[in-house]
Parts: C-alpha cells; structure tokens; sequence
C-alpha cells in the first residue's frame, strides 16, 4: 500500500477534481500517478493570469471587448496593475465581491450564487467560475519551495494547504511549523487579504487553520469537528471515520467549490480595529487588521441551521448552545445576514425581517458593532439603540426593514405603533436565551408580531365560531390570538447556560424508546471541546478559596429576642461592609494584583472585582482608589473603574451627590464615560486596568485582556458560570487565568458549571395543567372570588386607555382593598404561603402560554387580577432592631481553604420540568442577640487568632514534607472520614506537634498548655488533610 504523503495529497485532489468537488485540475497527477500541467501561473505576481482573462471574456464579453479595445495587446497587463492596485487599496476578499473599475469598465473578478434560482443568466454566471487546484504551488521568485496544494478562483489563489502523514513521521504540528519558519510574512503572496486568505495545516487526524502568516508569531486555531462530530457534545479532534480520512471534512465538505464560494461571499471579513500600543514607554494608538474566517463550528452551525430553514420554513424554532467565548456575536452575525435573504426551495423569500434582540436595558455595542462590521448593503440594516426610541423600532418593522437589532424591553412601548401585520414572517434572534423569556416583553414582542389573518383563522376554528365573530377589540381575544406558537416566527436562540425553559421553548423535542420527551439543543459547541481546542481558557484551572473568619461581640446590655435568619444576615451585612473587612480584602486584592494580575499578557492583564451590592462595589472602589494613593510608587499605571446601575447614597461615604457610575469614570481627557462603548473602550485602554462590578458586566462583557478576578458575591447556578466565563477570552499572550473567590467553595463552584460543560437537556414537558392546580392552592385561602375579579375586569376595561383619569389609579387600589385586608386578617403564615402562591400562578400562567394558547377566560381574567394584586399585597415585614450599635467586630481573618484546579469530571444532571407546589416556609426561628452572634461566630470560625494560624501552618508544613506523607495518602484513599480522624492520624498529629515543639518552644506551647485547643486543632487538621489527600 502507498501510504506517502504524495498520495494522500493524490486523494484530495482527486475528490476536488471530480464533478461533486467541483474544480479544475491545474497541476497534479493523474490516475496513473504522472504529472499533469494544464495551467502555469506567472511565480511573481502570483496570479493565473490567464484564467482570469477567460473568465472575464466568457462571462463579461461586451466590457471586455471595450476594455481590449482601449488597451489593446497590453490589456492583461493593464488588468493585473489595476486588479492589483484595487487590491492593494481595498483587499482581496472586497475585489472578490465587488470586482473593479478602469476606465470607466467595470469588470467582475466572481459571480456568487444568487439566493433565488428565477434568474438564469446570475445562474449561468455563477457557474462560469473557474475553481482550479493546483499541487506543489511555488509561491515566490526567491526560492523554489512550493505549496503542497492550492486553490484559486479564477486565478487568484485563495487557499494554501500543507498536508502530513504520521505515516511518514510528520503530523499537523510540522506542517504549521513549515508555515511559521518556511513561509516568510515578507513574501508578496502572503500579505494579509492579497492572495491567500486562508492556510490549512491538515495531517490523517486534525485539520488547524490562520487567516495570517506572521512567522513564529502565527496564530493557527483548531478546525475540527469535535471528538463526536459536529454540533454535538464532545471534546477536542475528530471520530474516528471507518470510511475514508477523519479529516475528510475540509476537502469534501469546506472546500467543496459551491462551499467555499459561499464562505467567500458571505462568511470571511476584513475587520479595522484601534488599539493601544506602548513602545519605550510611548503609548500611541495604531490601526490592526485582520481576516475572520469562521471556525469549523461556526461554519456547521450556519449551515445547519439555512439547511434547515430552507427545508422547514418560518415557524421552528432552534438552540444552539455554544460556548461562552466561542464567538457567539459572529455566529449570530452570520445568522441574520443570511436569513435576511433566505429564499426556499420554490424561490420564496423565507423572513420578511430578521429581528436580533437582546435582555439588556441598554444595547449590547459589542453585538452591534460586530452585526454591523460585517459587509452589507446600506439601509438593510437598522440599530435601535440607547438615541433612538421605541417608535424607531415600530417605523423598522412597518417599513420592512431586513435586519433590526434592538433590546426586547422596546417591544413593551413600541406595541402601540407596530402594525397589524398580514402574510409577513419573522426571524427573532435571541442573544442571551436564558434570560427572561417569559417576561412581559417577551410575551409583547410575540404577540407584536403575529400574523393577525391566521391567528384570528386558528382562534375561530378552536373556538368552533366563524372568523367573522372574532373581536379584537376584546383583550382576552386579543391576548389569546398571542399565545402558543406561530407559524410566520421562528427563534434562534443562543446561549452557554440554557434554562429548562429555554431548553422546552426553543429546543428539539425527541421522544426516548421509552417514550420520554427529551429536549436538547440543535446545535452544541460545548465549554469542553471549547476548552479543550484552546478557544477559551478554562477559568477554574487556578481557583483559590479564601475562608472568611470573624467575631462579633455585643458591646450593649440590650440583649433582645429578634427573628435569626434575617438577623444572622444583617450581622454578616455588618461585617461585609465594616471598613476593616473591606480594607482586609483590597489588601489581599491588591498585593495579588500587584504581584501577578497586571505582569499577565505582556503587562497588559486587567482584574475585575465582583462585589455582592452596589454599596460594598462603591466601598471597594474607593478603599482600591485609597490603597493607590498610599502605595504611589508600586501601584504607578493602575486605576479603577466602577460599574452599577442607578444611583446610591452612603452613610459611611457621605457625598453631596448620589454615586452614580457615570460620574465616578472619567476617560483620558477627565470627561464623564456615560455610554456602554465608551466604557468598554475606556476599561481596554490602559487607563485602567482594575473594574469593580456590581449586577453590570457579568454577561456578554468580552474583554481579553481580563484575566483575573476577585469574587465577592455569593453566585449560583448560571450567574456564577456566566460571570467567572468573562475571564475565558484568549488573545495572544494570554494563557491563563486567576480566581480569588472570598464567598463560594470549590463544591459550589463545580456544582454550576456542571450542567454546562457538555450539553444540557431536560426530560419530560411541562404540565399545563400545574397553573389549574396552583389555583385551587390560592382559593382555599378565599381571598377574593369570581365577582371580585370581574369587577375588576369591567373595571379595567372601563378606565383603560383614553378613558383613564385622573381618578382611576385611586379607584382601582379602593376596588382592591377589601382583598388587601382579608390578606392582612391571615396569620403571617398564611400571608407568606397565600403570596407565594400566587407569584407562582402568575409565573406558570405567563411560561405555559408561551408554549399553548389557553381558552380559558375565567383563567385569564384571575390572572390579570392576581398580576395586579400581588403588587398591593403587603409582604411580610420583619421588625429588626439596628444593632449596629450593639455589636463591634472584633477579629477577622482570611484563609486559603482551596488552591488548584476545579475538575468537572462527573455525569452532568438533566433538568425536569416544572416545580414544587409547596411553599416557602418564612424562617421565624427567635433567639436573644447574644445567642445569635455566637452561632455566627461559630458558622465563621471566629475561634483562631493569627498567632494560631501561625501553629497550624507550621504543623501542616511539617506534615507535608514528612516522609510519610505518602502513607497517609493510601490511608486517606482507603479508609473513612471517621477511621482516619480518630484512629489513623492523632498519632502521627503528636509526633509533628512534638518535633515542632522542641525546634520553637514558645510559639507552640500553647499546644500542650491547652487540651481543648489541642484536640480542635488536631480534629481539623486531620478532615482537611483527609479531603486534601483524597484529592491527590
């Protein structure tokens, strides 16, 4: 068998030959092996001159003939100076699309595939490109080294690919090494966006891909479909394929002639982008460029999903979760251009609009700018953003505008304006699609746009009543005609963290063997292969843990009875916001960041503070201004900046005005940053490189040069994934990260990024019925009965609208009030049960008619009442006494409880449907004050000073350079908690104390002149060391 290299390169170039790889052969080898010369490309321009000559001659014969006509025998030549001189000025991939213009002839370079197939001649144009392959390309004058393969379109190369065998001892590493140290940059065929834009590194395995060669600096990123395959869950590489070259994919599929024609049509781009550089301590801003080709995931995701659609239609919905950092915004970017001017199989166009909404007050800049760079045709595409208003977005979609990106809270305000729509379809793209999707303005913006000529046919037919009886001037009518789904809208809804409710609303619904409905994404690029490629870094790789420990005292005689949860919390709020924690904590902060954070990504790392309020973000801002200003020398080049929304006022920080975070950032010329871009443009320069977050910037904030961060908030679940993933970004220099998390334990941490780190899915669906069954759970409290809420609904419909005056506010809470007051005649038991019942109902209510429309009146007449009662229901308040002026901190400290790397290596959970119907219990537990600070104090571990930590430390370093160290980890492997504590370790806990005993006397006397102090420092020693050991 031929297993060289020469063949596996034969192979490719004769499925790129054939008539499904849809090239010519320029130079190769034929079947029986001998070279073939069909084409020879002038070594110095790099160019096939005559083919691209032919091109234009066959497919533009009137303009060429004019332009011979001008030039005579020197026409080629006088088409290269100009083809060059367009591609020197604009790039290639903009001559590839838009051709060029001497003389006043305009003369295309490629026809691209025109979405619809009415227009023959666009057609037969396309079809004319000339795609040539060519093996063993010499690229330049200057030596004879050759490309293993290229590929060009009407004689302009476009792709370089170099091609190992392991069979011949070279794999895909010694083919980008080629690239780096035998491809100089200096080279004409290599400067950015003239020749080639693309360079393959392919090998049997792996496939890896640059878009520009920079000698030893060239940044080449994996192109490979996955350890599974593509879109599905799975890690880095390719499966193994029995029927050919696991690799198979980039010849077969990518660079198959119609693909790669597509991928040079609409998916590479040349992005401009300012950046600040420092050179002998000089900072100037200088202009880079670079080529976005799509990743192997992007690309299969697009495709699937036009595949898809074009099959199906309006009316599906689709989840694709990728990764955070895996270039969601291009991807979506990709999306909405080509639904934009997607047509079916009989020549339809698909959507009438693409509409990409976010679940931020204020646009996402980031996502705006990255829509908006992408090449496209003015006017197609409309930004409603922060200057414009709700009736901007109204006027886009009643003038069809293609492409509309805005945030979904507009819909609430821009209903009133939108028109009825009749016969028009939609593509919503939903950035971010765990948050919230059942709210009012998702509910808005469905309903906005229906279709009203097929709601109003469904609404008939399921009612059994002729179309003529419909009334929209009804408002259950109305709200009903916008439940459920709709066939003229379809979602494409992105997120890394999919909700069980994302999951149901947008997902593929499969049915088990067993019967068992599962939904899952449509397409995954999951947090594993994303980790694994090196697209994104992994953020818990160096987590460290710190353990908070405090005493409290009471410092007044008053010892009163108080309710202990809320007080145990108010005593810990104490203790967060004590001037003494906060400066404890930027110490700790600050040397970290002094010491590595800001040495990262060649000086240029940036930290991020997340802080659990905006009163605590607002004190760490100004304790990290006043460590700055202390520390003038060590902390030169470092500031801070600070983000939180609204305004916030502090007794402990007196000001004239209240903080807001617009006059607490100026930018470099001492000018208030008051928008989103500005503050991201800000925070990237290096002005700054210290952000202190509170609920701002914990989502879709991409920043690469972040690269540490200090947590001090308590996070869960999706917030807490989200959050620390602002780290993952990857930009050169930058190969790690660092977490600092004062609040949350490796366990916690590891429990929310488990869903997400392969693929989530949820079995079973939702029962319909569970909002029927919370409120029978509300009518046993009999609060309010049916004529209560149909006096409200005449009500409402009485004082809506124009009718309202300036009376009706009022009236409608005196309507309301004798409900108000049976709630209050409960116990508080009853109230917190009754209360949370009915957010409940309301909850289930709002969800299960995004998935069906419900024909029930009664229910959505109870429904609007209890939305609008639930806001005049008096939550339960607890009186707690001000004991800050009964309490004083007396000790604090911080340990480190974790160091390493948090491993996600267990079965990851499925989500089910629903929730309990049980209601939350109100703890009302009471105890004295005094009581309760000693359980606080107890839960903290305010119990070692730090001259005990100083023994502890010295012990446990003794331990672990003990030689039997090795010992006790078997003994930890192999025996239970109890076993090891109390039998296997207080031996060997005596000999350590010992020794240390007699190396320093006095520091660890204590030790043996206190029993009590002994055995706790033993007991504790001994379960750390055994999970520490376990873990080794």
């Amino acid at each position: 068998m031929d297993t060289s290299e020469k063949r596996f390169e034969r192979d490719i170039e004769s499925y790129l030959i054939s008539e499904k790889g849809g090239y010519q052969q320029f130079v190769g080898q034929d079947a029986d092996g001998n070279w073939v010369h069909n084409r020879q490309h002038d070594v110095a321009r790099c160019i096939y001159m005559d083919v691209l000559c032919e091109f234009i001659a066959n497919t533009q014969p009137k303009e060429w003939a004019k332009y011979v006509k001008y030039y005579g025998d020197k026409a080629p030549d006088k088409l290269y100076t100009r083809l060059e001189q367009t591609i020197t000025n604009q790039g290639l991939i903009y001559v590839l699309r838009n051709g060029i213009t001497d003389m006043g002839v305009k003369l295309k370079v490629c026809y691209f595939k025109p979405e619809s197939a009415l227009n023959e001649t666009l057609i037969e144009l396309y079809q004319s490109n000339i795609l040539g392959c060519t093996r063993q390309f010499q690229y330049s004058t200057g030596s004879t080294n050759t490309i293993d393969m290229v590929l060009s379109v009407n004689g302009i190369p476009v792709v370089a690919i170099e091609l190992k065998n392991q069979f011949k001892g070279q794999d895909v590493w010694c083919a980008m090494k080629q690239f780096k140290k035998d491809r100089s940059s200096k080279e004409f065929a290599f400067r950015l966006d003239h020749r080639f834009l693309v360079y393959f590194a392919v090998d049997l395995n792996e496939a890896w891909m640059t878009t520009q060669l920079k000698d030893d600096a060239t940044y080449f990123m994996p192109f490979n479909m996955g350890s599974n395959g593509a879109g599905v869950t799975g890690g880095a590489g390719n499966p193994n394929n029995e029927n050919g070259y696991d690799t198979y994919y980039v010849w077969e599929e990518v660079l198959q002639r119609d693909s790669l024609l597509d991928i040079l049509h609409r998916f590479i781009s040349h992005v401009k982008e300012k950046e600040e550089v420092t050179k002998n301590g000089v900072t100037k801003t200088v202009t880079k460029e670079k080529l976005i080709f799509p990743r192997y995931h992007q690309y299969d995701v697009v495709r699937k999903v036009i595949a898809d659609v074009r099959e199906k239609g309006a009316g599906t919905n689709y989840l694709i979760e990728h990764s955070a950092g895996s270039g969601k915004s291009n991807s979506i970017a990709w999306i909405a251009y080509r639904l934009a001017s997607l047509h079916n199989d009989k020549d339809e166009s698909v959507f009438d609009s693409v509409i990409v909404v976010t679940n931020r007050v204020v646009l996402d800049s980031q996502l705006q700018d990255t829509i908006n760079s992408f090449e496209h045709v003015p006017g197609l595409l409309e930004c409603i953003d922060d200057k414009k208003h709700s009736r901007d977005l109204a006027e886009a979609l009643n003038d069809k505008k293609r492409i509309i990106i805005c945030t979904i809270q507009k819909f609430l305000f821009a209903y009133k304006d939108i028109e009825k729509f009749s016969g028009r379809k939609f593509a919503i793209i939903v950035d971010e699609a765990h948050q919230g999707q059942s709210g009012e303005s998702a509910k808005t913006l469905r309903r906005s746009l229906i279709d009203i000529g097929v709601a109003v046919k469904n609404y008939a037919e399921e009612e059994g009543i002729d179309e003529s009886d419909v009334d929209l001037t009804d408002e259950y009518i109305n709200a009903v005609i916008g439940q459920g789904r709709h066939e003229n809208q379809s979602f494409f809804a992105f997120t890394a963290t999919p909700k069980g409710e994302s999951l149901e609303l947008f997902g593929v619904h499969e049915q088990s063997p067993d019967g068992t409905i599962i939904h899952r994404p449509f397409h995954v690029y999951s947090m594993r292969q994303a980790i694994e490629e090196g697209f994104i870094l992994d953020v818990l790789k160096n987590y460290t843990t710190i353990k908070e420990a405090f005493k409290l005292i009471k410092v007044s005689d008053d010892n009163p009875e108080l309710i202990e949860g809320p007080t145990s919390k108010a005593l810990f709020k104490y203790y967060k916001k004590h001037g003494y924690t906060i400066t404890q904590k930027t110490e700790m902060i600050m040397t970290n960041f002094l010491d590595n954070c800001r040495y990262q990504i060649g000086g240029k790392g940036k930290a991020m503070v997340v802080a659990d309020s905006r009163a605590n973000a607002v004190r760490y801002y100004f304790a990290i201004k006043q460590y700055l200003k202390d520390h003038p020398e060590e902390t030169k080049g470092t500031d801070v900046m600070i983000a939180f929304s609204g305004e916030i006022s502090l007794e402990d920080l007196p000001s004239e005005k209240p903080y807001t975070e617009a006059t607490m950032n100026v930018d470099e010329d001492g000018k208030y940053i008051t928008t989103d871009k500005k503050f991201r443009k800000a925070f990237h320069s290096s002005q700054y490189n210290i952000l202190v977050v509170a609920n701002k910037y914990q989502t879709g904030f991409d920043e690469p040069l972040l690269h540490t961060m200090y947590v001090d908030k308590k996070l869960k679940d999706i917030t807490a994934v989200q959050t620390l993933s602002r780290l993952n970004r990857t930009t050169g220099g930058k190969n790690s990260t660092f977490v600092l998390d004062f609040e949350n334990t490796e366990e916690n941490i590891k429990k929310a990024f488990l869903p997400y780190y392969e693929t989530t899915t949820m079995m079973g669906d939702s029962d319909i019925n569970r909002v029927y069954d919370l409120r029978a759970k509300i009518a046993e409290f009999m609060l309010y009965n049916f004529e209560d809420v149909q006096a409200f609904i005449d009500f409402m419909a009485k004082h809506g609208g124009p009718a309202q005056s300036e009376a009706s506010i009022g009236r409608l809470a005196g309507l309301l009030r004798p409900v108000v007051e049976r709630y209050k005649e409960l116990s508080d038991d009853d109230q917190y049960t009754v209360r949370d019942y009915i957010r409940k109902f309301n909850g289930a209510y709002s969800y299960i008619t995004q998935l069906v429309r419900l024909h029930d009146k009664e229910l959505f007449n109870e429904f609007q009442y209890t939305n609008n009662l639930i806001r005049l229901l008096p939550r339960g308040r607890v009186e707690i006494v001000d004991i800050e002026d009964k309490i004083k901190l007396e000790y604090a400290s911080l340990t480190e409880t974790f160091n390493g790397a948090i491993t996600l290596d267990e079965k990851p959970p499925v989500y089910v449907p629903g929730g309990s119907l049980a209601p939350k219990k109100p703890n009302k537990k009471q105890d004295t004050l005094q009581n309760i600070i000693d359980k606080v104090n107890e839960r903290f571990e305010g119990k070692f000073t730090d001259a005990d930590r100083v023994i502890i430390e010295g012990i446990y370093q003794m331990f672990m350079k003990d030689s039997d160290v090795k010992k006790f980890k078997k003994y930890a492997k192999d025996n239970s908690t109890e076993m090891f504590v109390e039998s296997l370790f207080p031996d060997k806990f005596k000999d350590i104390v010992t020794q240390c005993f007699l190396d320093n006397n006095e520091a660890f006397q204590k030790l043996f002149n206190d029993p009590d102090f002994y055995q706790k420092v033993q007991d504790e020693m001994a379960k750390e060391l055994y999970k520490s050991l376990r873990k080794s």
